[in-house]
């Protein structure tokens, strides 16, 4: 399912990224000779020409191009360039056109992010939970946490001496903090960030994404229609609430996993309060420590008094500036991780990944649209950022050398531009490989 929503998402993305090429070049008189979805070396899996354009979908699912006449691109077309230049060629047109050509799939990434938000914000509005109102505080998701003396039930109140007003804004920040100011049992202190914590979250041995989230009280959830788990075998049903384990007292999830983590293919007697009245339900745990039990919904443990969940609907065109400031805000956030990247200290580089991140980021479910969508308005936001980079072979480095041509009044000669798109494919090709690596073989890692 993961593989689908990956394949999808990145098929609007670069379709629609290049289609920014596609129609300025158009605009402009530029003949556009070939539109492909991902590269086509050798065969393409689909085309067919329609005019002058050959539309297909390649094999190697890499990226997408459009090929415009007399332009040096990852086509790498010598021999088109040693012919006279044409009035219908990239290379004959003015160096603003051809800077707005460069800039159309940018253009159209930030524009997308803005409509991807906006329609989210629309169609299923906003909902957050006011750190206020956790009142049972935090539970660890990531071992690295609880090594910086952090433990659960601590409320974390400020980052970088910053209030946070709503708990979403927690995690970013922690990643992104020097400092956390945390309130426990009544007192506040500050823990101070290491440098290296990202390096320290990649190389812990428990990666699930998450570092923590609200401190849940042990009641089971919905189970899933074809759900096999033990909690649903042993009897276990909806709004029951877990309050022993063999005799031992549970007040929340992390309390079960503490106990059951030394329990695992056992079998333990629960202590179960259904409708208000205690009852005994024996259960057998996996292998991994767990009976397998699905938790409640955010507004089922709002409803429960557990924590508030603030939910706001937007009109349409109040939902289009919302969109923006979205977006907006997503792209700071990103820009603060890359500028962690760059610094070799903070160790994050070793976090860089390729396409198998990209795709444990998604839903495991059909049907969970709106995380697609979020993810999806996320990773345009990415592309366009990468692309405007001042790299050659990429859309900024185009966009350099046009810039440069604007302001000094001379143009690069076509050997220059060919030297330079060789030198950025071969630095693109060896990140790619090197954020793959990581993801398969942790080479970031020194594995």
């Amino acid at each position: 399912m993961q593989v689908f929503y990956l394949i999808l998402s990145l098929s609007i993305l670069v379709v629609l990224h290049e289609f920014g090429h596609y129609i300025t070049a158009k605009w402009f008189g530029c003949r556009v000779e070939k539109f492909y979805l991902f590269f086509n070396p050798y065969f393409s899996l689909v085309k067919k020409k329609i005019g002058e354009t050959e539309y297909g979908i390649g094999w190697l699912p890499l990226g997408g191009y459009v090929k415009i006449s007399g332009m040096i691109d990852e086509s790498m077309d010598k021999d088109a360039m040693k012919l006279p230049p044409q009035p219908h060629e990239f290379r004959s047109k003015p160096a603003w056109q051809r800077l707005i050509i460069m800039l159309g799939g940018i253009i159209v990434n930030v524009l997308l992010a803005f409509i991807i938000y906006a329609m989210v914000l629309f169609v299923w509005g906003e909902q957050k939970v006011p750190v206020a109102s956790v009142k049972d505080g935090i539970w660890l998701q990531d071992s690295v946490l609880y090594d910086l003396k952090l433990r659960n039930g601590d409320k974390i109140v400020a980052v970088d001496n910053q209030p946070i007003e709503y708990f979403e804004d927690i995690q970013p920040k922690v990643l992104l903090g020097k400092s956390i100011t945390i309130e426990r049992d009544g007192q506040r202190s500050n823990i101070d960030m290491p440098v290296n914590f990202i390096e320290r979250l990649v190389e812990s041995k428990r990666r699930s994404g998450m570092l923590l989230m609200q401190r849940l009280p042990a009641y089971i959830g919905d189970y899933a229609p074809k759900d096999t788990s033990n909690g649903k075998k042993a009897g276990l049903q909806p709004l029951d609430k877990i309050v022993a384990i063999d005799s031992l007292p549970v007040n929340y999830y992390d309390d079960m996993s503490r106990i059951l983590a030394g329990k695992k293919n056992e079998k333990v007697d629960l202590k179960v309060l259904r409708n208000g009245s205690e009852m005994a339900i024996a259960a057998q745990v996996n292998a991994d420590g767990k009976i397998g039990l699905p938790i409640l919904s955010f507004m089922q443990y709002d409803s429960l008094g557990v924590f508030k969940v603030e939910t706001k609907k937007y009109g349409f065109f109040e939902a289009l500036p919302a969109g923006v400031s979205m977006a907006m805000g997503k792209l700071k956030y990103y820009i603060d991780q890359f500028k962690l990247i760059l610094q070799p200290e903070t160790g994050a580089y070793k976090g860089l990944g390729g396409f198998k991140s990209m795709g444990s980021i998604f839903p495991t479910e059909w049907g969970e649209w709106e995380a697609f969508w979020r993810i999806t308005g996320f990773l345009s936001i990415i592309l366009a950022f990468m692309n405007l980079l001042p790299i050659p072979a990429l859309d900024g480095g185009h966009v350099v050398f046009t810039l440069v041509e604007m302001i000094s009044g001379r143009k690069p000669s076509d050997k220059f531009l060919e030297y330079a798109q060789v030198v950025g494919m071969v630095l693109l090709l060896g990140l790619m490989l090197f954020a793959n690596g990581n993801d398969w073989f942790g080479w970031g890692k020194g594995k």
